[in-house]
């Protein structure tokens, strides 16, 4: 058999895929290691899918998506992100098959072999994985834990080289539950002015933010073609659960239109469309759904993190997202994926791995709030106190 190509082989094990499914493989396991959310689709969606289908309506779409959906998806971007009736519209939407094909779409129309991309470490580890499988070059800028693990203008300028392409922007985010301060968000945006950088911001988790604002970096950046660098991918998975149905948005800058047109042509032609209608029913239908998930996870992020605090166990406070993020280190001894798969075995908790998120995870752990409030009490409750 000829070989792989090396970018193939040599992409890492996505280690929370790797405690996930031993878990899904251990009868009775509480599985917090993986972002799953866990209520019933809203009754409305469904419909709008099974709609789609049952009129037979299951040809190609335009490359960009529907375009109720791709209006339905510039006005809610808009009114989230605080932006001008006018700023964004459907024409700068590309409807696409989840968040992370979103990604590779615009790191595909970015990217050179051998260009550098500054990804956020601890952050979320299809960055680098879709980077290497594009034979560009992720690039970790640090996040530090007693900087409230918010990234500083001063460590990600000192990694910026002539072959620096793309500032990969996570807010909340996978897996910290940080949000970017509207000051720092700013800086960022002026920084890749001033180094000529494109960002792509990836605001899966926009929907759910506690006592603080979500700020796009889209708010900062230029209408003008010539000026505009910022790339925003957005999802459904989270914010209304349709993990399964694959659906997402990308919003470009202005002026790529028939770029965005011939790559979405050779990545995956359209979006399905019973998961475009049901898309569009979860946009413009009611919203029941995110203000019930918001609520829960709240609570449960106040009932994990209380837990913690019992033990003494440090965790940052989450602002964001639906993850906590806890120090182990007084019981991981220095190799935090061994010990969730050791954890695993003898407690029968899930727990994903700092490390699966980059060097500086090493010790800590994502817990994933999403399920039932007391079996996450009950599975935080069964880690080692920290005396």
């Amino acid at each position: 058999m000829p070989e792989l190509a090396a970018h193939a082989r040599d992409v890492p094990v996505n280690q929370i895929r790797e405690i996930t499914e031993a878990a899904w493989r251990t009868p009775g396991a509480i599985v917090l290691s993986i972002g799953e959310p866990g209520f019933p689709l809203p009754r409305h969606v469904l419909e709008a899918g099974m709609a789609c289908l049952d009129r037979d309506e299951t040809n190609y779409t335009p490359n960009a998506g529907i375009p109720a959906l791709r209006e339905a998806f510039a006005a809610r971007f808009r009114e989230r992100a605080g932006l001008d009736q006018d700023s964004i519209g459907a024409d700068r939407i590309y409807v696409v098959d989840g968040a992370q094909q979103g990604l590779h779409f615009a790191m595909s129309l970015l990217l050179s072999p051998g260009d550098e991309v500054l990804i956020p470490n601890p952050g979320y580890p299809t960055f680098a994985m879709t980077i290497r499988l594009l034979n560009a070059v992720p690039v970790g800028y640090p996040l530090y834990p007693d900087q409230d693990f918010q990234p500083r203008i001063q460590d990600i300028e000192a990694l910026i080289t002539r072959r620096t392409r793309v500032l990969i922007l996570n807010s909340p985010s996978n897996p910290l539950g940080a949000v970017l301060r509207e000051d720092l968000t700013r800086e960022l945006v002026d920084l890749a002015r001033r180094h000529d950088l494109w960002i792509i911001s990836d605001e899966c988790y926009e929907a759910f933010t506690y006592d603080v604002p979500h700020v796009s970096p889209a708010r900062f950046d230029s209408d003008v073609p010539a000026e505009a660098r910022v790339f925003t991918s957005l999802t459904l998975s989270k914010t209304y659960g349709l993990t399964g149905l694959r659906i997402g948005a990308l919003v470009c800058p202005p002026g790529l239109e028939r770029t965005m047109n011939n790559v979405m042509e050779a990545i995956v032609s359209c979006v399905a469309s019973p998961s475009q209608y049901a898309a569009l029913a979860a946009l413009t239908g009611p919203q029941d759904y995110v203000r019930d998930a918001h609520a829960h996870y709240r609570a449960n992020r106040d009932a994990a993190s209380a837990v913690l605090a019992a033990k003494g166990i440090p965790f940052l406070s989450a602002q964001g997202a639906f993850y906590l993020w806890a120090d182990v280190s007084h019981a991981s001894d220095g190799d935090v994926r061994a010990w969730a798969r050791s954890f695993l075995a003898d407690s029968g908790v899930a727990l994903a791995p700092g490390t699966a998120f980059g060097s500086i995870g090493e010790g800590w752990v994502r817990i994933a709030l999403c399920g039932s409030q007391p079996e996450l009490v009950e599975g935080v409750s069964r880690l080692p106190a920290r005396t």
